[in-house]
């Protein structure tokens, strides 16, 4: 199998890379997180004006490039290298992605303004007890005379305080695990949470923001309701699926920059009058970290590649490459810390934020346990 990139997704990727090798301050990006607005509109822009970025994964019909899995790998593991925090897999993949096989006028609209670089979105989809279920819903969208009242919460919706539309999940028919019978809504938050909807925010160990959110009687418009009614699981689960594939590929440009990092500081530190990666036992723990890292590359491919793929087979390859990379984050980052000294947790050393990506990374879209255990179900099927 030929993994060469074509000239254009070489172009792509060697055009993101010397912009954040450039333009992307690490000190600059965590002010924003901790202090500021939690991330960089010029960047933001950048990404979607200069670059393309964003619309290099997006459609046609929403003013993309109409780029396919191959594009998005290139993207996010360019994004994994730099650590970035702007909301690239929340806003285009869970957004914008998710948005665009609506047949839907509004949520197209939405579309075409992320694809503009003028929108953000948050997908509200985990709720407290699913285990990472998506069909484990619980927040319900009921008929009234002027369109739906929703009643709920949803937990750790990432990039809920800076987004301007908010995805919601909720059930119109059947009970909580049923396959059938969810539906999506899209609100507007471009003036604020609206009635009935409460936002706890929170900054999470990796310097993003996230909320907790609480619905109450949220009355919303009949045309909130993004596709077909009751039939939006199947969208969801591919979204997911490809977020997952994501954050697969952002942690294999994190994992790349930290094993690099690492090597060339071992070279520089001095003990007992010699570098310490002339030590054997240094040197066989970062050979580990290296086959590491080749287990998630072959990971991260595993997974790109089989997006079109059936949905069963897709997430069997999706699950079985996020568990390897949830292996694959906590060792290489782990021992980067170790090798680095307690130096490696400070603030101050870009390592640290590194390690903290990677840890959240475990988790997201699922632990290694939990795909562990969606893949043996799926090879039983």
């Amino acid at each position: 199998m030929d993994f060469t990139l074509t000239p254009e997704q070489q172009l792509l990727s060697d055009g993101l890379t010397k912009f954040l090798d450039t333009k992307y301050d690490l000190n600059a990006s965590r002010d924003a997180a901790k202090v500021g607005a939690g991330w960089q509109p010029e960047i933001w822009r950048s990404f979607a004006e200069d670059l393309g970025v964003i619309g290099a994964v997006l459609p046609e019909a929403v003013g993309g490039a109409d780029g396919g899995p191959e594009e998005l790998m290139v993207v996010t593991e360019a994004l994994g290298r730099a650590v970035v925090i702007e909301p690239f897999v929340d806003t285009v993949v869970l957004g914008a992605r998710l948005l665009a096989r609506a047949d839907d006028k509004r949520a197209l609209a939405v579309a075409e303004a992320i694809a503009e670089g003028t929108a953000l979105t948050a997908l509200a989809a985990l709720e407290d007890g699913s285990g990472g279920n998506l069909n484990h819903v619980a927040t319900r969208a009921e008929r009234s005379d002027a369109g739906w009242v929703l009643n709920g919460a949803k937990a750790v919706v990432t990039t809920a305080p800076l987004a301007d539309h908010l995805i919601i999940s909720a059930r119109t028919s059947g009970d909580v695990g049923d396959r059938d019978g969810i539906s999506l809504f899209l609100v507007d938050l471009t003036e604020g949470a609206p009635d009935g909807l409460q936002m706890h925010a929170v900054r999470t160990v990796d310097d993003r923001r996230a909320a907790d959110i609480v619905i109450t009687d949220l009355h919303l418009d009949a045309d909130t309701l993004v596709g077909a009614e009751g039939e939006a699981l199947g969208h969801l689960e591919l979204a997911w699926d490809e977020a997952t594939a994501a954050v697969v590929s952002e942690a294999v440009g994190a994992m790349r920059k930290v094993f690099d990092d690492t090597v060339e500081y071992t070279k520089q530190r001095q003990q007992f009058g010699q570098p310490i990666g002339n030590f054997q036992a240094l040197q066989h723990r970062m050979v580990d970290m290296s086959m590491e890292l080749e287990q998630a590359v072959a990971a991260q491919y595993l997974a790109i590649l089989t997006l079109a793929a059936p949905p069963e087979e897709r997430a069997a390859a999706v699950s079985a490459a996020k568990a390897t990379i949830s292996r694959a984050a906590r060792f290489i980052g782990q021992n980067s810390v170790q090798l680095h000294g307690a130096m490696g947790m400070t603030e101050e050393l870009a390592i640290g934020h590194y390690f903290r990506r990677l840890t959240v990374i475990e988790y997201e879209f699922g632990s290694a346990d939990a795909h562990l255990a969606r893949f043996a179900k799926l090879a039983q099927s």
